[in-house]
């Protein structure tokens, strides 16, 4: 391996390697810090926060977020596009509630975003203005506010930095004037900032202190449901201010999903002595609740009504683009759900009872009962966490075996201590599953790419804070080896131990069974029979450019049905297919999905080369990364013409070539044989003249068979061929497209202009809307003295082709 691959994959892996160390860091500091605090008084302190406190702290919630929709207006605002507010407020909510629960903000919202905004005509680059306007503006906002209160209470963070309190204010108000005035002479002047050819402008004044205010806002609005939570003990929220600031930057530098333990660690520790440690860690775990999971169980059910389509009327007219793109989030959403299930089932079967009632319940149910309860949540608990992977893969099988799985936890529940409140949340997570089935619609294994690095290293996160929870929750009893073997009702520890067991075991017997799974797609270039499916389903279609899998130096993967393909090639460790799959729309989906996973399970990384905008949602639910490689041009045959002064020179060359004798036919398939001896001349002596041989995998290569599959266009000269093309076309005849272009040294001056203004003339008269001209046109055929042909048509259009990696 060279010192260029492995510096390569370091640089791949380090971000990984770097969230899960200070996530162990977070947790490790955290089980530290609790260490003197037991479960139940923890517990106890939740049920005894007052109602009018939650409620308080609900609606700060409310408050704050309806400030983050806020920063989505600003972001409209500021790359100069409108939508209707309703639009704004579900893409706003949705991003920030599935972001901020999930982790990775940006990625994670900004995909959520993407579905919904671009369904009302936003592009891609627009979204991203859209999440990094809003990363900026809440980075520098946090920093902003959390200065200015350190500035106005130096002694805030004294515990963690003990620096004189003058130097903590005047650094802070130096630092703050010198960032507001940067920011103020940049808008004012209209500067702008160039970061990986994304530019950056500095917003209007306005703009700027209106998103100031949005920013400002739902910090005070969170920071105060925290602090409404949290006892006072004669810290002002002021000081807490400045400590809730700094929490929340640490959370998201670590790139912790959702800050966890990260956030926490900061708060308890920066927290004055006075403060309980205990009562500490229940304002954090309630702010949890409050501020994440309560806005994230909304966007649940706003996902499940979408699916119901329960709007009527105008309303739903207006909202028509909105549903359907929300629908498209379901996947995310419920594999969250459902994986936040699991964990919920595997801790809760380690947590001893921490009511008198449940206590007493146990003493009274048969010890069998208490046992299989136990037991049975932490391995349900456990294949959810699987199962939740197969949900983000759209699995069909996934979403059944998440019903089943989500209702028999619900009975384990009852079972392990009739746990009503737990045993409800399951079924309140199958209703919400249920209207969403028609979005998981993959036919195949379940176990797909679970070993992904992320994947692993989610769980084994997992695994370590089960590890903490057993241990933090039963400190109080000293480990014995007879403990394995203890059967009693009131024996907690015991019970715990062994479903800590069977859960850990449970997922390490799916993983291992997944580990030792053969791969089985392999690359293998197709026979005679597997292209005349292709030719089949090529000819059926609208593209005319899924002709070029017709060359045969590309492995077919082939859909159930028989009616779509996928082209494709190794290279490497790389599995690159060309273009979207070709066949059934309903297909397409599903077979980008399988070359997926198959790559993955052969150690490869699938790419998906020259691929077009519309099917950019696939690859976003694929987490792949979308690089732009450049433009393909489309000429419009309606608007072509020779006629008219602004063609006068088209018009000229083409009578010239006329008057000079030059003709043109097009021959369909199959050709005569002394016809191909003929264009193989003419191709070997032009192949002769260039750096280089024949080309491949995106475009044709003279080949007999494969020129026996398309029709030919030629030039001839008095009685001779000169010049030649071969066409990809489709039976629709909606388009065409030019491919190999090849033509004698001795031919006539102006020859392949000519060319390409009879293949215009041509495709317009059979009714077709456009020629595309070819990677090879696009390129330049070549003169006929050595230089490059113009293209003979004007004003063609442009759209992207990409490659996703």
């Amino acid at each position: 391996m060279s010192k260029t691959t492995t510096r390569a994959r370091a640089r791949l892996l380090l971000p990984y390697l770097v969230t899960a160390a200070l996530f162990s860091l977070g947790a490790w500091s955290l089980y530290r810090l609790l260490a003197p605090v037991h479960l139940d008084e923890v517990m106890g302190m939740i049920r005894a926060t007052s109602a009018g406190a939650i409620a308080l702290a609900l609606l700060c919630t409310l408050g704050g977020y309806a400030a983050l929709i806020g920063y989505d207006w600003s972001a409209l605002r500021y790359i100069g596009r409108k939508l209707p507010f309703p639009v704004i407020a579900a893409g706003g909510f949705l991003g920030y509630a599935v972001g901020n629960t999930v982790g990775a903000g940006p990625v994670t919202g900004g995909a959520v975003r993407y579905r919904i905004y671009s369904a009302l005509g936003l592009s891609a680059l627009d979204i991203a203005g859209i999440s990094v306007f809003g990363s900026i503006a809440f980075g520098v906002g946090v920093i902003s506010i959390g200065i200015g209160a350190l500035a106005w209470h130096p002694h805030a963070l004294e515990t963690l930095i003990p620096w004189p309190a003058p130097m903590v204010r005047w650094g802070g108000i130096v630092f703050l004037a010198t960032c507001l005035g940067l920011l103020l002479a940049l808008s004012l002047r209209g500067g702008s900032l160039t970061v990986r050819g994304l530019t950056l402008r500095a917003p209007a004044p306005g703009l700027m202190a209106g998103q100031f205010v949005f920013t400002a806002a739902e910090t005070l609005f969170s920071a105060l449901a925290l602090y409404l939570l949290l006892p006072s003990d004669g810290v002002g929220f002021a000081t807490f201010l400045a400590v809730f600031a700094v929490a929340v930057m640490a959370g998201v530098v670590s790139h912790v999903p959702g800050g966890i333990g990260v956030f926490e660690t900061v708060i308890i520790a920066a927290l004055p002595p006075t403060v309980q440690v205990g009562e500490a860690a229940a304002g954090l775990l309630l702010f949890r609740l409050i501020y994440y999971l309560v806005p994230f169980a909304l966007a649940l059910i706003l996902l499940a009504l979408a699916e119901l389509r329960m709007a009527s009327g105008p309303v739903r007219a207006m909202l028509a683009p909105v549903f359907r793109a929300i629908s498209a989030l379901s996947p995310l959403a419920m594999a969250a759900m459902v994986f936040a299930a699991g964990a919920m089932m595997m801790i809760a079967s380690l947590i001893p009872p921490t009511n008198a009632w449940a206590e007493r319940l146990e003493l009274v149910l048969p010890l069998t009962f208490i046992e299989g309860g136990a037991l049975m949540s932490s391995a349900l608990g456990a294949c959810l966490l699987v199962i939740a992977h197969g949900l983000l893969a759209r699995l069909e099988g996934a979403w059944w075996l998440s019903m089943v799985v989500l209702v028999a936890g619900a009975v384990a529940s009852l079972a392990h201590g009739l746990d009503y409140d737990r045993a409800a949340l399951l079924a309140l997570a199958a209703l919400a599953l249920l209207p969403t089935r028609r979005e998981f619609y993959r036919a195949t294994r379940l176990t797909r790419n679970i070993l992904s690095l992320r994947w692993s290293l989610l769980l084994l996160c997992l695994g370590g804070t089960l590890l903490a929870v057993l241990f933090f929750s039963h400190k109080a009893t000293p480990y014995s080896n007879d403990l394995w073997w203890q059967f009693a009702s009131d024996k907690t520890a015991p019970r715990a131990l062994r479903a800590a067991l069977v859960g850990l075991v449970v997922i390490g017997l799916l993983l291992l069974r997944y580990a030792l799974r053969p791969a089985r797609l392999a690359e293998v270039l197709p026979t005679a029979e597997d292209l005349a499916r292709a030719e089949t389903i090529v000819r059926a279609g609208t593209d005319p450019e899924a002709n070029v899998a017709l060359t045969g130096d590309k492995s077919l993967l082939f859909s159930s049905s028989g009616e779509s393909f996928l082209m494709y090639r190794a290279q490497g460790r790389s599995w690159v297919a060309l273009h979207e799959p070709v066949g059934r729309p309903d297909e397409i989906a599903p077979l980008a999905w399988e070359f997926h996973d198959a790559a993955y399970a052969a150690n490869a990384r699938p790419v998906f080369y020259s691929v077009s905008g519309d099917s950019a949602p696939i690859w976003i639910d694929m987490g792949l990364v979308l690089h732009k490689l450049g433009e393909e041009a489309i000429v419009d045959l309606g608007a072509f013409s020779l006629e008219g002064s602004s063609h006068k020179r088209l018009r000229t060359t083409h009578n010239r070539a006329l008057r000079d004798g030059l003709g043109f036919e097009v021959l369909q398939p199959p050709h005569a044989p002394e016809l191909l001896v003929e264009l193989k001349a003419i191709s070997d002596a032009w192949l002769a003249a260039k750096s280089g041989g024949e080309k491949g995998f995106s475009v044709g290569a003279f080949d007999p068979d494969y020129l026996n599959r398309t029709p030919i266009a030629l030039i001839r000269y008095q009685g001779r061929v000169v010049a030649f093309a071969n066409l990809w076309v489709t039976d629709r005849k909606r388009r065409a497209t030019i491919d190999l272009m090849r033509h004698v040294d001795d031919a006539p001056s102006g020859v392949m202009e000519f060319l390409f203004i009879e293949l215009l003339l041509h495709f317009k008269a059979e009714g077709a809307r456009g020629i595309q001209p070819g990677q090879r046109a696009a390129l330049g055929a070549g003169g006929a003295a050595g230089r490059p042909a113009e293209h003979p048509a004007g004003g063609a259009g442009l759209s992207p082709r990409r490659a996703i990696l």
